[in-house]
């Protein structure tokens, strides 16, 4: 059984194999056709392959420097210029693994454990924090929501519905009130009512970064003061169909606060699946989280292998 045969068959054997597949449709699709046509075109892994590849990369929204050092490692790794394309395959998912890196990532704990959920607005922060919430409930946590997105007309009666649909517990703020009372007042009853994880929704405004920045540092220090350590993750939601420009929203709010995970929504509407690697590679910050379709069991945790599986699947032709 060969190299790539066998990460396939570990992929089936998951529960969240569908949702990548799903996820990922797109992406691989594009992808698909884009190496299909590029093997017509070339017999022999040569500068010129190695190119074309690169441009594929790219235009998967991989980015350049990230697309470059992909192609760089398979450079190195396909000693024999006439391997085949089930080799090639192979090196791709290799090289485009090696890019990524360290997949693991672990929660700081605390007493309770508390999130904030933090991204401008659209990038499904709000939807993002009721599908964690159904998930750590379902594993037997006492979760509490926290709507301290007070800014964005609608967000707190959102949040609200989709706690009272999950039959979940979720503190309102008042709209146009300090978020960071909001967190006070959250952080205290999780305290007092002995809840094992807070998720807070917070603002997501980008028009002015000063007060995007000075929001952030008030609610992180003001969360820190009742519970220690906390916040103890503080995830960046991102749009995947927004592509590169994700990753110039990221470094906006990475200048505010401290990010330690990324939840990438909306993965099943873009073929612009590539993004995650170049926002690990540039930006050093381990994906948490996928969107791939609108259930709630559809946000999955991300798994490399799984993710470049569902991307790279498409070369598979005699399927």
């Amino acid at each position: 059984m060969g190299f790539f045969d066998f990460i396939k068959n570990a992929f089936f054997k998951k529960k969240s194999s569908k949702y990548y597949l799903s996820g990922f449709r797109q992406t691989s699709r594009s992808f698909n056709e884009k190496l299909n046509f590029l093997r017509k075109g070339y017999t022999v892994l040569n500068d010129a392959f190695l190119e074309e590849l690169m441009i594929t990369l790219i235009q998967s929204d991989i980015g350049v420097s990230t697309s470059q050092k992909i192609v760089d490692i398979l450079r190195k790794k396909a000693t024999n210029k006439n391997i085949s394309y089930d080799d090639v395959k192979t090196l791709l998912y290799e090289s485009m693994t090696e890019v990524y890196g360290d997949a693991t990532y672990t929660i700081k704990e605390g007493s309770p454990t508390v999130i904030f959920l933090v991204g401008v607005n659209g990038s499904g922060k709000t939807t993002s924090a009721a599908k964690l919430a159904a998930k750590y409930t379902e594993e037997g946590k006492k979760v509490l929501l926290v709507a301290a997105d007070t800014f964005r007309a609608g967000a707190i009666e959102q949040l609200a519905k989709w706690a009272k649909k999950l039959r979940i517990e979720c503190l309102e703020g008042k709209e146009n009130s300090d978020p960071s009372s909001v967190i006070v007042d959250g952080l205290r009853y999780a305290k007092e009512k002995g809840f094992d994880l807070v998720l807070c929704d917070t603002a997501g405004r980008l028009q002015n970064k000063t007060n995007l920045m000075n929001e952030l540092s008030k609610m992180k220090r003001v969360a820190g003061r009742e519970i220690p350590g906390a916040p103890h993750a503080v995830w960046l939601v991102i749009d995947a169909t927004t592509g590169q420009n994700g990753l110039s929203q990221a470094s906006v709010f990475m200048e505010a606060t401290d990010v330690s995970g990324i939840i990438l929504t909306k993965m099943d509407g873009t073929a612009k699946g590539g993004v995650i690697l170049a926002i690990k590679d540039q930006l050093k910050v381990p994906v948490v989280y996928v969107g791939c379709g609108e259930s709630v069991e559809a946000l999955r945790e991300f798994e490399l292998d799984s993710y470049i599986y569902s991307i790279a699947e498409g070369i598979n032709y005699d399927r």
